[in-house]
């Protein structure tokens, strides 16, 4: 049977130790630029179309805003905030 007791390489470790403190934190923020970006595009068709004098709902502006607010939050909340 072989010796596997080294010591496991520093980085690698808090590598490790980070991703259990926050697991598939990737996936999540590419998620919420996905999705915030969608708002984005959203709120803009929006402002062109009132721009070149088309009606635009109130709520359905407002729910664009929302999302946009709703999700870059997410991706503010959701950020590297380092060691504790």
């Amino acid at each position: 049977m072989p010796d596997d007791s080294k010591p496991i390489d520093p980085a690698l470790k808090a590598r490790l130790l980070q991703e259990a403190r926050t697991p598939w934190r990737g996936l999540r923020r590419g998620l919420w630029v996905a999705l915030a970006a969608s708002a984005a595009v959203g709120l803009a068709t929006m402002a062109m179309r009132g721009a070149a004098g088309g009606e635009v709902p109130s709520a359905d502006l407002l729910i664009q805003v929302g999302a946009l607010v709703l999700f870059g939050g997410l991706l503010a909340f959701d950020r590297n905030r380092g060691p504790r």
